[in-house]
């Protein structure tokens, strides 16, 4: 068998094996089985919260077994029909042959990183603000293309995505905007990319063609399980009720069924505006604030992991995590990462998979080596 085709035989493996031992094969597969056959029980709905959370682990750990499996089984037809071609002296099959094993390597590689999604919430969906920076139209503008990105990326990979509230710029894009992506490890993913991201270009709103620099920040936090207990003192919230805007049926601008939410003694404030009545946003505001204070509860966790602390603290105005430059020349680069590319279109389209990749790669790797000097 060729050569190439011998190293890409060789390098998806080495991702297999790797994806077992991450997973404790042996014991994995017995676990399957036990929560299949727990599955089967009926007399596991008559508590449907421990229902839902089982249901749940098996559906993760599911999809974990067969992403491996699957890749074994991909494998194998890509190798056979690899030699097929060769012995037949099929130029343009085993072309094909190899395409095939290059995607291979590719979701090989992806689920290497999923694999060091172990987080306690990394599995769950997940909650995006935007926010612009100080700017007016430039900032507003730069974050609408920030919701663009990434409601790209999650329509890209299969997510669903929910516009919870949106509060547009005056003259283009927004002030501020709040996503709900559900699907499998969205918070997981989407933690990378909380930070402030800087812009640079020829600003279209500008007659004299100057260049401007723009800042939006993006803050991520997972959405938590109803049976996560998560105290919040009534008393330590402010309500506030205000009249929605943008689109949403006839009673949008009529009836003040927005509702923000402010924990007094964190700060924390959430707000929804999406659903038709006061009571739904009010029962999702509270989903978001739950939201918020578990994150708040996670990030304590990890104050004692000094490496993941000073990246955290990093995060603020004047300390972007990325920038993109569009003129003088194309550019994106994470400040974090070193990671780089001159297809600013493609990331700007939704192509962030690199960055959330070697991000995350970086940030399981310092919570080793936090643990490891504990």
């Amino acid at each position: 068998m060729r050569a190439d085709v011998e190293a890409a035989k060789a390098d998806i493996e080495q991702s297999i094996e790797l994806l077992r031992r991450r997973l404790d094969w042996e014991p994995a597969l017995r676990k399957l089985d036990e929560l299949n056959a727990r599955v089967e029980d009926p007399s596991l709905w008559d508590d449907a919260g421990k229902a839902q959370a089982l249901m749940r682990e098996r559906t993760q750990l599911a999809a974990k077994v067969e992403a491996v499996q699957s890749l074994e089984r991909d494998l194998a037809d890509a190798l056979g029909y690899a030699e097929m071609a060769e012995e037949e002296g099929d130029e343009a099959a085993f072309g094909e042959a190899c395409a095939q094993l290059k995607g291979i390597k590719e979701r090989a590689a992806r689920a290497e990183l999923e694999a060091l999604l172990s987080g306690e919430a990394d599995g769950n969906d997940a909650f995006v603000e935007i926010n612009s920076g100080a700017g007016g139209t430039e900032s507003n503008d730069w974050a609408g293309m920030l919701l663009r990105m990434y409601t790209r990326w999650a329509n890209a990979h299969g997510m669903e995505v929910e516009f919870l509230e949106e509060t547009t710029g005056e003259q283009a894009g927004i002030k501020s905007a709040t996503l709900q992506v559900k699907g499998p490890n969205a918070y997981g993913w989407l933690k990378t990319e909380a930070g402030v991201h800087r812009l640079v270009r020829i600003s279209p709103f500008d007659a004299a063609a100057k260049r401007h620099t723009s800042f939006a920040s993006v803050w991520v936090y997972p959405v938590v399980d109803d049976n996560i207990e998560i105290e919040i003192n009534p008393s330590d919230v402010r309500t506030d009720t205000y009249r929605a805007s943008g689109a949403g049926g006839q009673h949008v601008n009529k009836t003040d069924s927005a509702v923000r939410l402010t924990h007094i003694p964190t700060g924390i404030a959430v707000a929804c505006q999406n659903q038709r009545s006061q009571h739904q946003n009010r029962d999702q505001a509270w989903k978001m604030l739950k939201a918020r204070l578990y994150e708040l509860e996670l990030e304590k966790r990890e104050a004692a992991q000094a490496a993941i602390e000073e990246q955290k603290t990093d995060i603020g105005w004047g300390h972007q995590i990325r920038s993109y430059v569009l003129q003088p020349y194309q550019m994106v680069k994470d400040l974090r990462t070193e990671v780089e590319t001159s297809d600013t279109q493609g990331v700007l389209d939704g192509d962030l998979d690199p960055f959330m990749g070697a991000a995350l790669a970086q940030r399981v790797g310092a919570t080793r080596d936090a643990k490891a000097d504990a």
